[in-house]
């Protein structure tokens, strides 16, 4: 009898994995606070949220995996991702006196619906994929794929620069959330080169919104839209 109940006891995961479901959980719920945020700062100070975690991951995968270069890319992370674009997006909205988003091209229930259905199905869906190994947190994969397609929907359904700047630089962090949990042992020098990438976007995404409000007075990307070849 004891035989059969400990066959029958699921294992207790592992604290990489744990941590690493608990951390990419935390990462998705802060995209769907994105939806909900109406001030374009509140988008911005949750992408920095979610960068943050997205670099207590890095530490995590880290100390359990023992990667120590990790250690530097989430110092790297932390100062770039939780600082220094954040910063810097503050910076251009303190100088454009905006703070309301623009209005979406759903409501902001549908837009949550609509969020729910894409995480769902991604988390499914990257179940169902033949990758599997002992040490993989295939929730927590499941997870940023999740967060992926929802960082997309933010990017196609809010209808403004800064909203849609948040969108892409979040969907990195989902990428990243990905990267940490299926490889871990990537070098160094390719999971920086994500991160200037990320500095390449948030250059673009600034002389957008500069330009853009300089000319219109207003950050909706309603403007844009109607421009024709």
């Amino acid at each position: 009898m004891a035989i059969l109940l400990a066959s029958s006891t699921p294992p207790v995961p592992s604290t990489f994995s744990g941590g690493a479901e608990a951390i990419a959980l935390v990462v998705l719920l802060t995209e769907f606070a994105m939806f909900r945020a109406p001030l374009s700062r509140s988008q911005i100070r949750l992408y920095g949220f979610q960068s943050l975690a997205v670099s207590a991951l890095a530490i995590l995968v880290a100390a359990t995996q023992h990667v120590p270069e990790l250690y530097a890319l989430a110092g790297l992370s932390f100062i770039l991702k939780v600082l220094l674009v954040p910063g810097i997006m503050l910076r251009l909205l303190k100088d454009a006196q905006i703070d309301l988003a623009a209005s979406n091209r759903l409501g902001v229930a549908s837009m949550v619906l609509l969020a729910i259905a894409a995480s769902v199905f991604g988390f499914f869906v990257v179940g169902r994929l033949p990758v599997h190994a002992h040490v993989l947190p295939a929730p927590a994969l499941g997870l940023a794929a999740a967060e992926i397609l929802v960082a997309f929907l933010l990017v196609i359904l809010r209808a403004d620069v800064v909203s849609q700047a948040v969108g892409f630089f979040s969907l990195e962090n989902g990428v990243s959330v990905a990267s940490l949990v299926v490889a871990s042992g990537l070098p160094l020098i390719l999971e920086v080169a994500f991160l200037f990438d990320l500095l390449v976007a948030v250059v673009v995404f600034g002389v957008l919104i500069r330009v853009h409000h300089g000319r219109t007075r207003t950050l909706s990307t309603d403007t844009l839209d109607r421009l024709r070849g």
